[in-house]
């Protein structure tokens, strides 16, 4: 298995964000890879770095998965915004096109409105060059998995399962595990996407729901009680050529890591009946009962025989890190996935 890290990531450092009308510190910032990267040092590995965080081939291939315009917005819109008078340092906007809005605006604070659909994502001057460190550690994984590595995992912060085709959300800027999958699929007929974050992954379901060849799968807790609150329900099954290739199983707030293999359980039956050829798991590790999000209440225990499961399906395989948040189990979270992961891909003659 190879594990990849890009540092550039560490510049996207946001200072705040907004939780129930208070600015608060973010809890998603540069500690968070820190404390993951103790966790696989606790375990004697290793993580590479890919060469160039910023490639034509990367834009290209994140071209498939965003629309050039929110590429270009991500891109240009500090500066753009601090041109404006009085701006303050970090992209914030004042108003969203809720319920749908009629035409693209030029102004600034418009186009910051229109992709940035929730308050948890403040954008500095440095965020866009940590988040295509980000994709390039993702893009880098899924390249190892495409040269035959059975399974490689991408350390990605900020998360991306909440950033749509035009949208970022919930800390997302790029969708790191539709990239994933956007590149297995220049090999691979089928892909599936297995997601075990705490939220759903509203953005990659977006992508991918009107698709037959990505098939999508989330275990989460309800969004009828907790964020992203609008997607994530079990009547949303794809549609068009997609119908049918999107499962969501959500859980009450609370379920234990029973509750959770069981409902994963669901998915994997669903997802092996679609005879996938690879396999992208956006990885969370926010579902433990003391992250700073939690809405579940599973153990430490619970991620190493998530990853034992996750491991026995026997599939080329990227691991894409998703949420998780700063606690004392943090590292140790990560740590007991991968004991389970590799350990059981190593009893099974896999890597």
């Amino acid at each position: 298995m190879k594990f990849f890290y890009h540092p550039d990531q560490e510049r996207h450092a946001p200072p705040s964000f907004l939780l129930r009308g208070r600015q608060v510190a973010s809890p998603e910032g540069p500690l968070r890879a820190q404390m993951l990267l103790e966790g696989l040092a606790s375990l004697g590995i290793e993580v590479t770095s890919p060469e160039m965080p910023d490639t034509p081939r990367l834009r290209e291939r994140l071209s498939r998965i965003h629309t050039r315009r929110y590429l270009d917005f991500l891109e240009t819109i500090h500066s753009r915004w601090s041109a404006l008078p009085e701006a303050t340092a970090v992209v914030s906007p004042n108003v969203h096109p809720c319920g749908g809005g009629h035409h693209y605006p030029r102004h600034p604070v418009g186009q910051a409105g229109w992709h940035m659909h929730d308050m948890a994502c403040p954008l500095t001057a440095e965020t866009f060059s940590g988040v295509m460190a980000n994709a390039a550690s993702a893009e880098a994984a899924a390249d190892a998995v495409l040269a035959g590595v059975a399974s490689a995992y991408a350390l990605c912060r900020p998360p991306g399962h909440h950033a749509g085709a035009d949208r970022a959300g919930g800390f997302c800027f790029l969708n790191n595990s539709a990239l994933a999958a956007e590149v297995l699929r220049e090999r691979h007929a089928r892909v599936a996407i297995l997601d075990v974050d705490l939220h759903h992954g509203n953005g990659t379901q977006d992508i991918f729901y009107d698709r037959g060849d990505v098939w999508t799968g989330s275990v989460h807790a309800d969004p009828a009680d907790f964020y992203p609150f609008f997607w994530g329900g079990v009547d949303e099954i794809g549609e068009g050529k997609g119908r049918g290739a999107n499962l969501n199983r959500p859980l009450p707030l609370g379920s234990d890591g029973v509750a959770f293999m069981a409902a994963l359980e669901e998915l994997i039956e669903a997802m092996t009946a679609f005879r996938p050829e690879a396999l992208v798991v956006p990885l969370g590790l926010d579902a433990h009962r003391d992250d700073p999000l939690a809405g579940l209440a599973l153990e430490t225990d619970d991620f190493q025989a998530l990853g034992q499961r996750l491991a026995a399906i026997e599939l080329p395989t990227v691991i894409v890190q998703e949420g998780g948040y700063p606690t004392e189990h943090l590292g140790n979270n990560l740590a007991a996935f991968m004991r389970g992961y590799t350990g059981s891909r190593a009893a099974n003659g896999g890597s």
